[in-house]
């Protein structure tokens, strides 16, 4: 993610929604979507956990209407350890009252398996519906063997978040898009993950590593909940806003029937999010 400071974000909010609305691409675009429009806090995590408040009520004003929240306690030395004394009903209503809502949040595979029942309960108290496992952790040397077992203990956790009422799904990254024993290891998780208990959140970032959502929403129908978007270039790894870059977002939408989904969370570099909302609105 960039760092930018708050003032220069601030300059984006203020500035960015209004040239973005005069781009060609939001004129032309005629793809219908009824999902809410949600990011992912992880982008914008150094400007939030400053002045949380006041940040929630800027990417509401870019047009978000939902946030889906990194766990604070889980992430605390990844940058969201200001946030973590803070209760679940205070920042329920903090959320609430910056015009957000807040269905998802992401959780280290760790912190579940060892304080799972205290998380789903400031997940039901923060008013969450699903829950994400990030990333297992494995080792980069982790064997195919070590990754099904880590979608076991993840099969464990869904039986318990199903006591709770609560969803539980897994996140992926570009990792999971290589082969271990000439298999696939996203494939194999989707073989080892119970259907009924874990759903799948798609980050369409994978498309670098020549690999689609549609095709897999298609593949596997209605194994999906949300999708991670971001847009590429083309080039590197360099982000554009949505609807400037190679991702067709209308067979993206088209699919996403197929696949299940429920919510969109843009996760891009924090100078495309106010062009990515202004896309996505446009696209409603």
């Amino acid at each position: 993610m960039t760092n930018l400071t708050r003032r220069e974000f601030m300059n984006i909010s203020a500035t960015g929604f209004g040239a973005a609305s005069f781009l060609p691409h939001l004129l032309q675009a005629n793809t219908p979507h009824n999902f809410p429009i949600g990011f992912q806090s992880w982008v914008i995590r150094d400007v939030l956990v400053k002045d949380f408040p006041g940040t929630l009520k800027m990417m509401a004003g870019l047009g978000y209407q939902h946030i889906e929240m990194c766990s604070p306690l889980g992430y605390a030395k990844y940058g969201f350890g200001p946030l973590q004394n803070m209760k679940a009903s205070e920042m329920k209503n903090i959320i609430k009252d910056a015009g957000l809502n807040c269905v998802s949040c992401h959780y280290g595979f760790k912190e579940l398996k060892d304080n799972g029942q205290e998380r789903m309960d400031f997940a039901n108290e923060l008013g969450l519906t699903q829950m994400v496992v990030a990333a297992f952790g494995l080792p980069k040397n982790g064997t195919l063997s070590d990754w099904k077992k880590a979608a076991d203990e993840t099969n464990e956790l869904g039986i318990l978040a199903r006591k709770n009422g609560i969803q539980l799904c897994y996140h992926n990254h570009n990792f999971e898009f290589e082969k271990l024993d000439g298999e696939l290891i996203y494939d194999a998780l989707l073989q080892q993950l119970d259907p009924d208990l874990i759903k799948m959140q798609f980050q369409v970032w994978v498309i670098i590593a020549g690999y689609k959502a549609v095709d897999y929403f298609r593949k596997y129908p209605g194994r999906f909940i949300s999708a991670h978007l971001s847009d590429w270039s083309g080039a590197g790894e360099v982000q554009v806003p949505l609807g400037t870059g190679k991702v067709d977002w209308k067979d993206f939408f088209e699919a996403s029937k197929t696949g299940g989904l429920k919510n969109i969370f843009v996760e891009m570099d924090m100078p495309t999010l106010k062009e990515s909302a202004a896309y996505l609105k446009s696209i409603r």
